[in-house]
Formats: structure tokens, sequence, C-alpha cells
């Protein structure tokens, strides 16, 4: 690398360390060293500050579908910032969140009709939960409040998503939270053994995805079922390593809901718009839920825009006079993000992304699984272009590591070197340790083999430390 420093290097550290405040970041760590700047994108690749060059293997944070650099989407929001910047959804309409309604709907399953735009992720859950309580009102049933979610997923941060939540120590330095959420157990198949206490070891998929349905029904059962709600499931669960869901499980979880009167809400902020090779994760694993919260792929990233997409049932009691849903915010379905979500979305069709996808994900999955050739890796597992790469002490027994091995190895060494390398993506400690990849949906098997051979200089490195 050459050094090709931004002119502004020295002033952009200083400023970053006095006055910007990064989102789940150690501040202290940068005391005495760099914060990294980047400042520009191309296809799958990013350059830092200092002219070097990163392969995204994150999309961002599983945001950049169709990469970075893309001028048909930047020329969609110049255009409608020029026509027209702001008007809120309040009361009125525009042309560009009309138009994005109509093809989001068009693409969701089912009857999943009506389209409720935020300006994230996190607020498309605290929409679809306020509107599940709201809902259940007008309908005659007011006790219907509980949540019921899974250990160790992630659904946001806002109050309410965060306490749907379950990651305790996301939680405990914020509570009280909102009341009235319950947890059950993930269908990660590696570590079956331990969520079933020893009744599934994860050989027959279909009998563990089953026993932890039926989690689902014990809950609600527990809980008075008229009292429950709603039940919040990513199709592929995010947080500890990307857990996609066993055969047969979501349509046992539509039996238990529909048993329950209780709403099944698709989580798809990061599972929506191709990451799983279709437009929704409920499409790739055939079920039909009563909700889908989205965000992040919505727009490739190029404008903050988020949905929660409900079906006509859902709808049906604020079509009465006078009747209202007292929600909303003031920047969702913002003129500019909705236009950008459209040309996006065109361009989805235009360049068959899903198919993109779909067609390259046995590939690259195979890439990814001669790493499993290394001690120091248990488990890759994950759909479409969506990965989790589970790292363990002992192969044999599937040991972890420990807090202290945690610290050490997997931020302490495997995160910063990853970098150093050249490849940007996450390796988190949420669960169990795990190197998480979701390239942007471009990409194709050359990018994965220069992944492959990253990680696998640096988890060989990581092996030798403990």
């Amino acid at each position: 690398m050459t050094d090709a420093r931004h002119p502004d290097y020295d002033h952009l550290q200083q400023a970053a360390k006095d006055h910007l405040w990064l989102h789940f970041t150690r501040q202290g760590q940068y005391a005495d060293m760099d914060v990294p700047v980047m400042v520009r994108g191309e296809g799958a690749y990013l350059w830092d500050a200092k002219g070097k060059r990163y392969l995204d293997g994150l999309a961002g944070l599983f945001v950049s579908q169709l990469g970075h650099g893309r001028t048909e989407l930047a020329d969609a929001a110049a255009a409608q910032a020029r026509e027209l910047a702001f008007m809120p959804l309040w009361s009125y309409a525009h042309p560009p969140a009309i138009e994005l309604a109509e093809k989001i709907a068009s693409y969701a399953p089912g009857d999943l009709n009506r389209v409720f735009f935020t300006s994230g992720g996190g607020e498309a859950v605290e929409t679809a939960w306020k509107l599940a309580k709201n809902y259940f009102k007008m309908v005659g049933k007011p006790m219907k409040h509980k949540v019921i979610s899974r250990a160790i997923a992630y659904h946001g941060t806002t109050q309410g998503a965060l306490s749907i939540t379950g990651l305790p120590l996301l939680k405990q330095q914020f509570e009280p939270l909102v009341p009235s959420t319950f947890r059950v157990p993930n269908t990660n198949a590696y570590r079956a053994s331990e969520i079933t206490s020893g009744h599934h070891d994860g050989s027959d998929p279909e009998a563990f995805g089953r026993w932890a349905a039926d989690q689902i029904a014990i809950a609600i059962e527990n809980e008075g079922p008229d009292t429950v709600a709603a039940v919040f499931l990513e199709p592929v669960q995010n947080a500890g390593g990307c857990f996609p869901p066993p055969p047969g499980y979501f349509q046992r979880v539509r039996e238990i809901c529909d048993e329950y009167d209780v709403l099944l809400v698709s989580d798809e902020v990061i599972c929506a718009f191709g990451r799983l090779g279709h437009m929704f994760g409920a499409e790739r694993y055939d079920y039909m839920p009563d909700m889908i919260t989205c965000a992040k792929g919505l727009t490739s990233g190029y404008a903050p825009l988020g949905a929660m997409i409900a079906t006509e049932r859902l709808i049906e009691p604020f079509l009465a006079d006078k009747a209202s849903f007292a929600h909303g915010y003031t920047f969702g379905g913002h003129p500019v993000s909705t236009a950008v979500g459209l040309r996006n979305l065109q361009l989805f069709e235009e360049e068959k992304v899903l198919e993109h996808v779909r067609e390259n994900e046995p590939r690259c999955r195979a890439i990814l699984e001669r790493l499993l050739d290394l001690p120091i890796v248990g488990d890759v597992r994950g759909d479409g272009f969506f990965y989790g790469i589970e790292l363990v002490k002992d192969k044999a027994t599937k040991e972890s590591f420990s807090d202290e091995e945690c610290e050490r190895i997997l931020y302490g060494f495997v995160s910063k070197q990853l970098y150093a390398e050249g490849l940007y993506c996450r390796a988190d400690d949420r669960g169990d340790p795990v190197v998480q990849l979701a390239p942007p949906l471009i990409c194709g098997p050359e990018h994965f083999e220069e992944m492959e051979q990253i990680l696998r200089v640096v988890l060989d490195k990581a092996y030798s430390m403990l």
C-alpha cells in the first residue's frame, strides 16, 4: 500500500476523538491509536483515509446489498431532493412513498399489503409491537400485550426493541426496560445438546426444530394465551452467529400462533431484500407471518429507511370511521429515502440480484466450509450470503473460549488482524465466539475466495495463541 493519506487526516483524527461518539464502541481504545476512517467505497471494497483497501465482508452492517459507489442510487436521491426534499406521511402522502409501498407489497407474501414506513429497523420493531397491542385492544382482547422472542436474539436498541432482545449484557445497563417480554430457546443446532439439556444433539434437525418450536407453545401456556400478543423471530437469527431454522420449524410456529391467536412477526431487518436469495426470508423458508419488519437492504444503505408490513387483518380495525393508529416518525417514509428504495428494488430486478445470490450460494458456502479443516473452526453455518463461523477451543468437545480468551484472542487479535489483513467483517461473542460474514449481494466466488484466504491465515495464527 502506498501512503495516500487523506489531506485532512490529522484534523479528522483529532476531531473524531474530541467530538464523535461512536456506536457500540470502546471509546477509550482510541486514546493511543487512530480511529479507522473510511472515505470511499466502490463495488465490494472500501478505502480508508490512509488509502488502504478492504473487502467489505459485512456489507457495511448487513446493508450494502448492491455495493458501494452506485451512481444510480445517488442520482435518484438528488433528483428527489430537487423535486420534493421533505414531506411527512402524517395525513399526507407523496409519490415515492406510495410507489415504494406498492412495490414492497407486490413482493411480500400473502396479503401483507400494508406498509408503514419508519427511519430504520429498531423503529420497525417498535411499530410492530405497538400495532400488536393496539390491534388486540381494538378487537376486544385488551389483555394480549406480551411478546415472546428467542435467547441471544437481537431486535434493536430502542426501549421496546431492546426489551424484546435476548442479550442480557446489552440490556442490564439500561434497565428497567419495558416489561412483559419472555425468551425461548433459539435454533443453534451446533449447540442443540446444551440447549435441550441432552434431549437432542442436532443430528435430527427436524426433531430439534419441533422441540424448539414447541417451547413457544409452552411459554404461551405459562404466561396465559389471553395475555400473549406476538412472537418475534428472525428467519435466520443473527446474534450468536447465524442460526438457520431447522426443517419444519416455522411451519410448527405458525400452527402454534394460529392455535393461540398470537401474531407472528418475522423480523427481517437483516434477512429481507436478497440476503437469503429472496426478497423476504419468510419466502425462503415458506411460512406466512402476520407482520414483517425490515430496513437495511431496502435502500442498500444509500438513505435511512425501514418498514413494518402488515396483513389486511391488522389494518381492518383502523379503517373504521375516526379510528387511527396513533404512531409515526418525522422521517419515516422520507421522500428521498423512498425514492432511493424504489430505485434500489428496480435495480434488483434489472440486475437479477436474487438469482445471482441463489446461483452463487452453493459455491460460496463450499469455499467457506474449507475452513472446517482448521482446529479452531467448530461450525460454518448460514444461508444465502449470510454466514457465521463459530470458533472453539476444542473441536472434539465443542469447548468454547473463556471470557479471558475471548478478550485476548477474539477482540485482541482476530478482530484487529482481520482488519489489518484487509477484511472488514465482525468478530463477536454474543453467545459463542463467531466471525460473521454478509458481503454485498453483487459478490461472487472470487470475493469468498479472498475472504477464506484471509480468514485462514488469521484463524490459524489465533489457534496458536490458545
